[in-house]
């Protein structure tokens, strides 16, 4: 996974969990992520070492990914979205498949 895909996801993982987390660990996260600071700048803003806001980061990372992988909201809204992508594609008169799509939407 390169760097872009890493903050797609970290930032939804945050849109998803980011309410689970301290206010620190969501400060750190948003710093780096969303606010594109260095390691550096972190730490001056928060008046740490860069190591400290390293393993913060990485705490953060690692907690947003257990709850993906113990609930799984993300799976289940990318897996809506993609069914949403392909009964939009579909005409108009193939509305067996439409219902079929529709169905397995109500069931994530």
């Amino acid at each position: 996974m390169d760097s872009l895909e890493k903050t797609q996801r970290v930032n939804l993982l945050m849109d998803m969990y980011g309410q689970l987390l301290t206010d620190k660990q969501l400060s750190y996260l948003t710093l780096y992520y969303d606010e594109d600071l260095s390691l550096a700048e972190i730490a001056d803003e928060m008046e740490v070492s860069r190591n400290a806001v390293y393993d913060n980061l990485k705490r953060a990372i690692a907690l947003l990914e257990g709850y993906e992988k113990k609930l799984g909201l993300l799976e289940k809204h990318q897996k809506r979205l993609q069914l949403i992508d392909q009964i939009e594609a579909f005409e108009a008169e193939d509305h067996d498949k439409l219902y079929t799509y529709l169905e397995k939407i109500k069931n994530i």
